[in-house]
């Protein structure tokens, strides 16, 4: 899966997020892309360049090691709270993606609960994501850094 197709995706989970409310069910998709690319680091409204290393990083930082590691593995993913995923992208960010869309910021934030950790883990499950992270090098470092080897 391409990131073009990762990032849609995502689109695809945030709009059919429960928590992302009436306002997040009826968002239009190309904008919704490009505020996902944009809060994810992506340089461009097709999604590439999600910064998929940099998102990993700050959740590791965070505690968050082991969701990030559910995400990445091939099992379920542990769910993230709201509290989390501001830690991950910064109250900034998710201020300026729910403006962005018109949403509130409890929607956005629903909306990126559900989306998240499906894009990581469809990203990490075809070997995608070694592209954005530095290849095996950068894979391995990561693990390192998650697994704290």
């Amino acid at each position: 899966m391409d990131m073009g197709d990762l990032i849609k995706m995502g689109a695809t989970m945030f709009i059919n997020s429960k928590m992302s409310g009436d306002n997040g069910s009826n968002l239009d998709m190309g904008s919704l892309i490009s505020a996902l690319s944009g809060l994810a680091g992506g340089n461009d409204s097709n999604g590439g360049g999600i910064d998929f290393g940099s998102i990993l990083s700050k959740m590791q930082s965070a505690d968050m090691a082991d969701i990030a590691s559910s995400w990445l593995g091939d099992g379920e993913n542990k769910e993230v709270s709201h509290s989390q995923i501001t830690d991950i992208f910064g109250s900034d960010k998710i201020s300026e993606f729910a403006n962005k869309l018109g949403l509130s910021e409890d929607e956005a934030v629903g909306g990126l609960r559900d989306a998240l950790p499906n894009m990581v883990d469809k990203a990490s499950s075809g070997g995608s994501i070694l592209d954005s992270i530095g290849g095996i090098s950068g894979a391995i470092n990561m693990a390192s850094k998650i697994f704290g080897k």
